[in-house]
């Protein structure tokens, strides 16, 4: 696999993870407050993360209206593994974790899969908020065709191979 030419097994690990953001289907937070589950997307980098620095990512995630909401707002604790929150709640702060470390590859595993539809939307809305940021590589893993409508490129699998590659283009 290469990453624009060179081969992945040539980069430093530390260098590609801190360019690499992953959100998944099941997105797992770690038990403690809703900031400091935004703040470990910056957990190994050098620089430190401010309470702004969060906020600004809730934003762009559409999260900091349901956080700001909340009794405790960003210290509302989440409970083991995101207890206290929904589906779509859990899945904003894990998009929030994203955009705080800027990743250059961004990697949405099925991240509206498992949503209701209202959470979707608001979920989706911040996936197309990250996709129109400038310099940024996202492959979005996906059933739905409506996850994939504003892609680029389009790949096809079916039992695990590539059985099409479609370019979207736009006129």
């Amino acid at each position: 696999v290469l990453l624009d030419v060179r081969d992945l097994r040539d980069l430093n690990v530390r260098w590609l993870r801190q360019r690499v953001g992953i959100v998944s289907q099941e997105p797992k937070l770690f038990s403690g407050t809703i900031a400091e589950n935004i703040g470990y997307g910056a957990a190994g980098f050098d620089w430190d993360i401010t309470r702004e620095d969060i906020v600004e990512a809730a934003k762009q995630a559409n999260a900091h209206d349901f956080i700001s909401g909340f009794d405790k707002g960003y210290e509302t604790d989440v409970g083991f593994g995101g207890s206290q929150l929904s589906g779509g709640q859990k899945q904003r702060i894990a998009i929030a974790r994203a955009f705080i470390r800027d990743p250059k590859i961004l990697l949405l595993d099925e991240a509206t899969s498992a949503l209701d539809n209202q959470s979707e939307k608001k979920v989706q809305a911040a996936i197309d908020r990250l996709k129109k940021s400038s310099g940024r590589t996202i492959f979005q893993i996906a059933h739905r065709l409506s996850t994939i409508q504003d892609s680029d490129v389009i790949f096809f699998f079916l039992a695990g191979a590539l059985v099409g590659l479609f370019t979207i283009v736009r006129v």
